[in-house]
């Protein structure tokens, strides 16, 4: 049975779930897989190093779902930033109607967006962030646990009372994130006041992802404690899979007398991430998961997850209204 969210209504999707933007693995095949699926897929903007990379891949996606879909644009510190406002430009002029955003400074880019009418999902990791995002106009607040991967924040807040938070302040509905693998986990988003859940990692362990099925073993037999943080002396934590690489950054993050970035530089480049989903090595350089990594099972088609999902969340709400008893008669 179809969920009745005010995700669901807004952006024409079956099921409330969304699949976040992530770097190396949203590409047109991925988005499309979940949006057929009844869910919303993301298009990772900067996956592709210039505008018109962004351009083809919409259009491609376009040829390959007939479903709603997204886009995602990560503001992040750079030397040399991208042109941020170029990439909105082509999801406008593409005429793509639902933007994922995210990172520093977001204003410009989501102010260019919501004049041409799309649906701004801006992704945050404390409540201050999401308040500063209702006064820029956002549609969506995606409200981003300390259990996710990639960019945690620095305020170490799980979703449990995030969202609880994010229900009692907030004006704007909103979306949890991080933390979130099954028809359960979007059940308690729910209840906790929640209109859909953003899944990351468990969709990078799917048939459709589009990275070395060796990485995706990996996924499934690892556990919740097979994370670490990393570049929190820089203000800039990142929830990482925990493997060799990973565990030499962190040593000289720790021990480092200089605290100069140069000195870990190498050893957290994305080229060495992306690497490692292209050969199959998960020890060959860092790359994101989150906590909700051991709670992954199986490789299953976005299809089947979504479905099952679904099932399991409907499942899972009626089962706990039959808690709630009659009161006895007097």
């Amino acid at each position: 049975m179809p969920f009745n969210t005010e995700l669901t209504r807004r952006l024409g999707i079956a099921v409330p779930v969304v699949q976040g933007g992530m770097q190396h693995v949203g590409y047109a095949e991925m988005a499309s897989a979940v949006s057929n699926a009844g869910g919303l897929g993301i298009i990772t903007a900067l996956i592709f190093p210039e505008p018109e990379g962004l351009r083809q891949e919409i259009r491609k996606c376009r040829k390959l779902t007939s479903k709603p879909f997204g886009v995602n644009i990560t503001l992040l510190p750079a030397i040399v930033p991208p042109d941020y406002e170029a990439y909105a430009q082509v999801i406008i002029d593409e005429g793509v109607k639902i933007v994922e955003t995210a990172g520093n400074s977001p204003g410009p880019v989501i102010s260019k967006l919501k004049k041409a009418g799309c649906i701004v999902l801006h992704k945050c990791t404390t409540i201050r962030h999401a308040q500063s995002a209702v006064k820029l106009g956002v549609d969506f607040l995606s409200i981003d646990g300390f259990e996710c991967a990639g960019h945690v924040g620095e305020s170490d807040i799980t979703n449990f009372i995030l969202l609880s938070k994010a229900r009692q302040t907030l004006k704007v509905p909103f979306i949890a994130s991080g933390g979130f693998a099954d028809g359960q986990g979007l059940a308690a988003a729910l209840c906790l006041g929640a209109c859909g859940v953003n899944m990351g990692t468990r969709f990078l362990c799917t048939v459709e992802s589009p990275i070395h099925h060796k990485i995706k073993e990996e996924i499934v037999k690892a556990q919740e404690t097979d994370t670490a943080l990393l570049l929190r002396r820089w203000r800039n934590t990142t929830r990482l899979y925990k493997n060799k690489v990973t565990e030499q950054a962190l040593k000289i993050e720790q021990e480092s007398k200089t605290g100069e970035f140069s000195e870990i530089a190498p050893y957290v480049s994305g080229k060495r991430g992306k690497e490692v989903f292209i050969n199959g090595d998960p020890e060959y350089g860092v790359w994101t998961a989150g906590q909700v990594i051991g709670l992954i099972n199986d490789i299953p088609t976005c299809k089947d997850l979504v479905k099952r999902i679904e099932k399991e969340a409907e499942d899972t709400l009626r089962e706990r209204i039959g808690l709630v008893a009659p009161a006895p008669k007097l």
